[in-house]
This record gives structure tokens, sequence and C-alpha cells, in this order.
């Protein structure tokens, strides 16, 4: 359970997708100009996190590796399939970004607009994919492991993109410098939240 909730904190703060591995930035830049969108979309990529990560450990668990479908029978002892991991995580995460759509549709129009392409773009954040590829690359040892990586991450970028927007939201009313407005002065404050996410390394969990 400690180490559950270890990888848990570690993928919210320590390898943050956006401040560690600047892993979904086209989106987090786009979205981040108010709060309500952002906390939308934070909310959708969490809700994907959460879902893909353990359904694409189960499946490289027991599809891809290999040896892995020797559950099929023995003739099936040798049979790798690893290099099918990212055409079948690719189409798990646009699976689970189609039902994240209709969800939003049907239930908050309003937020489906204001969100316009960014939504069904989940399907290609690069933070997705790379929250399954970490997962198989890291070898968790079961599927509470990877679930909490899973929703680690979606927090951690959930964190990311709102914080920014809060801070974007606020900087409209100050004296930037005109050669600063908009993106020159959103990508300085996210070199400076990344510095500052850096403090987080020093725990030891």
């Amino acid at each position: 359970m400690q180490e559950i909730f270890n990888i848990f904190i570690k993928s919210i703060f320590i390898d943050n997708m956006v401040f560690a591995y600047f892993l979904g930035m086209c989106s987090y830049l786009a979205v981040s100009k108010t709060v309500n969108t952002s906390v939308g979309l934070g909310l959708a990529v969490v809700f994907v996190l959460g879902i893909t990560v353990p359904v694409d450990y189960l499946l490289n668990e027991y599809v891809l590796k290999e040896g892995t479908m020797i559950w099929l029978g023995p003739e099936f002892a040798d049979v790798d399939l690893s290099f099918l991991s990212f055409i079948l995580f690719i189409a798990i995460i646009a699976s689970m970004v189609q039902l994240v759509e209709m969800i939003v549709e049907k239930f908050t129009p309003a937020l489906y607009s204001s969100l316009g392409i960014f939504l069904p773009l989940i399907a290609v954040n690069c933070a997705i994919l790379g929250g399954s590829l970490f997962m198989q690359e890291r070898e968790y040892q079961n599927i509470a492991e990877a679930t909490s990586f899973g929703l680690g991450s979606g927090v951690g970028w959930f964190l990311a993109i709102v914080g920014i927007a809060a801070i974007r939201e606020k900087i409209r009313y100050s004296n930037v410098p005109p050669a600063l407005r908009g993106l020159g002065i959103t990508f300085i404050i996210t070199g400076l939240m990344g510095i500052a996410f850096m403090s987080f390394l020093g725990i030891k969990l």
C-alpha cells in the first residue's frame, strides 16, 4: 500500500508530465487561458490516464510481452507482440477519448464548445501516450501500481494546467512588457514553475 501511495505522489510532483518531461505542452499552452476550461480539460486528462494506463498494463502483461500469451496454450509460448505496443496503446487511448468527448458533449455542452478541437486532440496528447509508455518501461508489479501511476500523472497534469491558467488570468492586469505578452510570459512562468517543482526532488518517499 505504501508503494502505491509513493508512486502516486511521485508521479504528481517529482515526475510531473509537464514540468519534468514537457509532455502535453500543446494543450497546456493553448487551453490554459481560463481556469474553467483548464479544469475541464484537466479532469478529462485525469480520466483518460486513469483508465488507459491500467488497461494498457493488462494488455502489455497478458498479450504483448514475449511468452505472456501462454494462457492460450503451449504453442503460444514464444509469441512476441511487443512491436504492436504503439498502435494498440493509441487505439485504446482513442477509444477512451471518444467516450470522454461524448460524455462532455452530453452533460456540459458549454465546456465542450469552449474546449473545441482540443478535446478530441487528447487522443494525440503525448502526455497520455507517455503515461502508457512510462508504465511499460518501469515494469510495475501489478495493476494497482499502474493505476496509481496513471491517476497521479493525470492529477499532476491537472495541477499544472490549472496553475498556469490561474496565473495567466491574473497577469492580464499586470504590466507585462509588450514583447512578452501572451505565450512569451507563459513560457517564462512555466519554466519558473518547473524549477519550483524541482524542489520536490529532495523528497525521499
